[in-house]
């Protein structure tokens, strides 16, 4: 409150600017929502110290002190100060609450693979007797199916943990046939979607240097995102050049609103309410976020374009992909 102040910096606190993120005020704010958080204390009540704090001061500076021009300035520097230190002080807060909520959520994820695995194995292993009863058969596949859809699920959750936790997805280029690729991504999304009509078109030079199980995840996650939200053929084309591998997959259907666009990639958002979408969706939401994930950790890019003629979601790959932090 004592140092001096210029009007165009006033003005930067009135827009939210944040000034100085690493002065020793900003430091102590930062330590204040730390102590509140490891003593168990909720963001409301954090909040509720700096109003008692603000109205308490007011309240003495009223009885105390004569309202001239030099109380008014000073009674506005204070108050810009303690804005200031709540805003300082929650974006920590919020910042420590999230992180811990991804550390759950990773943790979760992670232990969650163990016993799912146990299951698919054991399924697989019951599947391989020959004594099994028409009915046993049945259940083990139905068994099997799902332990697969939560094995897909957790995998999704366990990469978004870790993206949120500012780890670099990890990808371990190799060399790798593409349109290989992309085939056996179409088989596994006909396995779940037997009624799907999926036509995959290739052409040029699709060897690259990639993580071909990224990749393969990647052309999962767009196909079956096609045939869950689109109608009609799904077409998956791969083209390769001298520099890049273009891998783009289409659908008709509804478009994507144009609002929803700017946020598509981005975890546990949907182009559509459920009330809009032509089947409920078995996802979280996470499937396109992770599909940008790879992309991008193959210094690669992807994109839409959506309109009532079709939906195309396109991702380019440098035909040497090197990886990157996403």
């Amino acid at each position: 409150m004592r140092g001096a102040q210029t009007d165009a910096q006033q003005r930067e606190k009135s827009h939210g600017d944040r000034p100085g993120p690493d002065s020793p005020f900003n430091r102590i704010g930062r330590w204040h929502a730390n102590d509140r958080q490891a003593q168990g204390f909720r963001i409301n009540s954090l909040v509720a110290e700096y109003r008692a704090l603000r109205a308490s001061v007011l309240r003495r500076w009223q009885q105390k002190c004569q309202l001239d021009a030099a109380a008014f300035h000073e009674m506005i520097r204070f108050n810009e100060a303690v804005d200031q230190m709540v805003a300082e002080s929650v974006r920590e807060f919020s910042s420590i609450t999230e992180r811990i909520r991804d550390l759950f959520t990773g943790v979760l994820a992670h232990d969650l693979r163990s016993p799912v695995g146990a299951i698919l194995n054991s399924t697989r292993v019951i599947m391989a007797d020959a004594n099994l009863s028409a009915t046993s058969l049945r259940a083990t596949a139905n068994l099997q199916r799902a332990a697969e859809r939560a094995k897909i699920l957790i995998d999704d959750l366990f990469i978004f943990a870790r993206t949120r936790l500012g780890n670099a997805l990890p990808v371990q280029p190799d060399r790798c046939d593409l349109e290989r690729t992309c085939h056996g991504a179409v088989d596994e999304v006909c396995a779940t979607h037997p009624d799907a009509h999926i036509r995959v078109k290739a052409r040029g030079n699709l060897t690259g240097i990639c993580d071909g199980e990224r990749i393969h995840q990647l052309v999962v996650n767009l196909v079956a995102n096609a045939v869950q939200h689109g109608s009609g053929p799904v077409g998956v084309e791969a083209i390769g050049d001298n520099e890049q591998i273009t891998i783009a997959v289409s659908n008709g259907g509804t478009p994507i609103p144009a609002r929803a666009l700017p946020t598509l990639f981005d975890p546990l958002t949907r182009a559509l309410p459920p009330s809009e979408t032509r089947r409920a969706s078995p996802g979280m939401g996470l499937g396109l976020y992770i599909c940008r994930c790879i992309a991008h950790a193959h210094n690669g890019t992807i994109d839409v374009r959506s309109d009532q003629d079709q939906t195309v979601f396109r991702v380019t790959l440098p035909r040497v992909a090197t990886s990157k932090p996403d």
